[in-house]
């Protein structure tokens, strides 16, 4: 199977990349990143380019003709966003508007776009051009060209997030460094973030699109996360944007959300069925992680 991946330099991508064996093709902007991918993994073929240029992504997707596009790419900074919103959309919102067409005119089969938690509730720049970003991609799906979506919580040891910054404070000998210790968390690993991924890449195939595909994962204290790593811990306070507990699936989707197992659907359309959530999956109503979790969840490699 021939997948391109935009911004396939990111966590996402060399996680999905690392996860299977499939023919990739990766679209990112980042020069540097882009080389150490190469290095990495040298059979990759990689276009040097922004989702923000139509044009180029119209050449590339006819070129490469993939059979699967997994729109990864986005600017994802929450405090960035909330000090640069025109930037942001541009490249979340405009730029997945090109995805979208590309994937159209070029007759892609399947298009999976990477959505967060944040979008759930969105009170941010960066949850509110998540969400847009999730509706043009359910919007768009057809018979001949499918999309779906994956929403993502917080994936460890990503680029950005708090295991490696704080890790790195460690072996400093430098205090962590903790926004709020009320702050909870849904996590998950990086091989969660690529299964997930190729589950809903197999679904959209033989079920079609037009859902956002999620799954039951685990909540953890940032406090617990953080005296796990360190006694030594600084509180320096929320930045813009942040929220103290995060919403994966909210009370208005509760009717549009259809359960498999561990993996959970949201869809336009109400479920007249029995197999929905009873209530919002939240980081106040999931499971909490236990420590030895939260040991393996820091010493995962």
């Amino acid at each position: 199977m021939k997948i391109l991946i935009t911004g396939g330099t990111g966590t996402v991508g060399k996680a999905l990349i690392k996860s299977r064996d499939n023919e990739y093709i990766n679209v990112s902007r980042n020069e540097q990143k882009i080389a150490e991918l190469k290095r990495e993994y040298p059979e990759v073929k990689s276009y040097v380019g922004n989702i923000e240029d139509k044009g180029l992504l119209l050449r590339v997707f006819k070129d490469v003709k993939p059979d699967v596009v997994v729109h990864s790419a986005a600017m994802k900074h929450i405090d960035l966003m909330e000090t640069n919103p025109i930037s942001g959309c541009n490249i979340n919102v405009m730029g997945s508007l090109n995805v979208v067409e590309a994937s159209i005119i070029n007759d892609v089969s399947v298009t999976v776009g990477i959505s967060t938690d944040k979008a759930c509730l969105a009170e941010s720049v960066y949850g509110a051009s998540k969400y847009l970003m999730e509706r043009v991609f359910m919007n768009s799906n057809n018979d001949n060209n499918r999309f779906s979506l994956t929403r993502f919580a917080n994936v460890a040891h990503s680029n950005g997030s708090v295991l490696p910054f704080w890790l790195k404070l460690k072996r400093e000998g430098k205090p962590l460094k903790l926004t709020d210790p009320n702050m909870n968390r849904l996590i998950f690993t990086q091989d969660d973030a690529a299964a997930l991924i190729y589950r809903a890449i197999q679904w959209t195939f033989h079920n079609g699109g037009g859902f956002i595909k999620s799954y039951k994962m685990k909540c953890v204290n940032m406090l617990d996360l953080a005296k796990a790593i360190s006694d030594d811990i600084e509180i320096v306070g929320k930045r813009p944007g942040e929220k103290t507990n995060e919403d994966l699936i909210s009370k208005n989707e509760i009717d549009r959300t259809y359960i498999y197992s561990d993996d959970i659907h949201i869809r336009m359309e109400k479920n007249p069925d029995l197999n929905k959530l009873d209530v919002p999956y939240n980081s106040r109503s999931a499971e909490k992680m236990t420590e030895s979790e939260i040991k393996e969840l820091i010493n995962w490699k």
